[in-house]
């Protein structure tokens, strides 16, 4: 044989050995169950993601994953309540079920939750932030989480348990740490979890020292019903106390040392958090601003429209910071090859009122609150650009999170897994969803209520120490602003919702004899 013929022979047969081991290794590479990079934050408002339409603000960097994966634009809670509804995210079980239904009862840790599971199964886990559940969090190897609710400036974290105070701002610092783990301290040979929970835009709104001139040129229009009188709806639109206007404070909520009145707000002790540089800064800023407020004397209707804008700007500047760290994370994840084989998931623990009915807050069963952003990401499944308007819960991410990692879901999750219907291979989903609130009495006054929603229609009882029903079509009515329970002509939706709402509590296990249970585990705290 010619050499020559002969070298050209060896080298085609090298090649199609070096190609086949290349396939076989990309092959192996493409079964590696993906990575989880589960971000969320705290009181994140649909509205206030630009994504969404409503043109509040630009967040181009959470939009980004809605650009390419999918916008959820139906995504609601169980308990729409900051520790409860991360108690459901984390088990997959309905508040009544997992034990944790209000921010007083103790969340039992000892249960299975989707991070333990994970773990069980070769994963590295960790949770970088903000959990709002009393004890050490399991199912994790690494945990660095904030005490409560956590501070904006200076925040302590307990570090795998050891508290450790940490100088700066906690958005920035809950993201450098997410960073951290992600480059220095995981087993890069293992496929990883992480939980990046944001406190931010969480009352009080402290923006970040680069963020606390944002908007000072722009003036916002308040909702067109934020001088809702609340005619056409029952007592507990009437008696809440989450008024932007009444009942949001000088001091904690709109940043005053000095009321308009000339009396101490108490809000410099809070300042003290803060280092001298830090503080220096706050006061030049919000200084000026104040004594130019207060010496145009507002009353009445433009006092109420100067104090949803002080509202608004420190929330919107708050998910400023927010949105810096979406986009420093999915840099991170493109730089380092990262991005093909990881599920990036947005979301926040509920809605939030954003002067909607002239409120701040959330707890309602109403829209604002129920609903709560929900996007993203996962090349290898999810087409980008979609649009999903499906009724999915955060009762769903549990056992989602779980197919996706190829792990047997559980019996006693009671949310279903939705990644054959983000990937478009099928349709079929569920009809109605189920809701409970338990908080009460307690701060904000939202009376306890359960409810079923479909996606035109809404049902909801309030109890104990009231009786009332209220309906909503939200196909004609979508602000929620009269109640058509007992409407001759709605008599068969009411029939049928409820029968659904019968069906719910069937299907999950709930019942008034729980309500009843709850409610006076409750009152032995709250009467102390």
């Amino acid at each position: 044989m010619n050499k020559h013929v002969f070298k050209s022979w060896i080298f085609s047969g090298l090649a199609l050995v070096f190609l086949a081991v290349g396939c076989e290794q990309k092959a192996e590479k493409s079964d590696t169950p993906p990575n989880i990079v589960f971000i969320m934050s705290d009181d994140h408002a649909y509205q206030a993601i630009s994504a969404y339409g409503h043109g509040l603000n630009e967040t181009p960097n959470i939009d980004r994953i809605a650009k390419e994966g999918v916008i959820f634009t139906r995504s609601t809670v169980t308990n729409s309540i900051c520790a409860p509804s991360r108690a459901v995210m984390l088990t997959g079980k309905h508040s009544f079920k997992n034990g944790k239904v209000d921010n007083v009862q103790p969340f039992n840790w000892d249960q299975d939750n989707f991070p333990k599971l994970l773990q069980a199964h070769g994963y590295q886990t960790a949770l970088i932030g903000k959990i709002h559940l009393d004890g050490l969090p399991q199912g994790f190897d690494y945990s660095m989480v904030l005490p409560g609710q956590g501070h904006y400036y200076n925040p302590d974290f307990l570090v795998n348990g050891e508290r450790k105070r940490i100088p700066g701002y906690v958005t920035e610092i809950t993201t450098e740490s997410a960073l951290d783990w992600l480059e220095n301290k995981r087993d890069k040979d293992k496929p990883f979890c992480m939980l990046y929970h944001q406190k931010a835009p969480h009352r009080n709104w402290q923006p970040a020292p680069k963020y606390l001139t944002l908007y000072d040129d722009t003036t916002f229009e308040p909702p067109f019903n934020y001088f809702d009188d609340y005619d056409g709806r029952g007592t507990a639109a009437k008696e809440q106390e989450m008024e932007i206007d009444g009942h949001a404070r000088w001091g904690h909520d709109f940043k005053m040392i000095v009321d308009p009145n000339g009396d101490s707000t108490g809000f410099y002790n809070e300042l003290k958090r803060m280092d001298s540089t830090q503080r220096a800064n706050w006061l030049a800023e919000y200084t000026p601003k104040n004594e130019a407020m207060k010496a145009q004397n507002l009353q009445g209707k433009e006092l109420a429209v100067w104090k949803f804008n002080r509202y608004i700007k420190d929330y919107l500047r708050t998910i400023k910071s927010v949105d810096d760290g979406v986009g420093e994370m999915l840099d991170y994840l493109d730089k380092n090859s990262l991005a093909e084989n990881t599920i990036v998931v947005y979301t926040s623990d509920q809605g939030f009122y954003l002067g909607e009915h002239g409120w701040f807050d959330k707890r309602f069963m109403y829209e604002e609150s129920f609903r709560t952003p929900l996007l993203i990401r996962y090349p290898k499944e999810i087409k980008p650009g979609t649009t999903n308007k499906k009724l999915v819960q955060n009762l769903d991410y549990a056992p989602t999170f779980l197919d996706y990692a190829g792990i047997p879901i559980p019996e006693e999750m009671q949310g279903e897994s939705f990644r054959q219907l983000v990937s478009g291979k099928t349709d079929h989903w569920r009809d109605a969803v189920y809701y409970t609130y338990y908080e009460y009495p307690s701060v904000h006054m939202v009376k306890r209520h359960y409810g079923v929603a479909t996606e035109r229609y809404k049902l909801i009882h309030f109890y104990y120490d009231i009786d009332e029903w209220e309906m909503y079509d939200l196909e004609k009515d979508p602000h929620e602003m009269n109640s058509v329970y007992d409407d001759p002509e709605y008599k068969e939706v009411q029939e049928m919702m409820h029968e659904k709402l019968k069906e719910q509590r069937a299907k999950y296990g709930d019942s008034d004899e729980n309500n009843q249970k709850f409610l006076k585990a409750y009152l032995e705290v709250y009467n102390k």
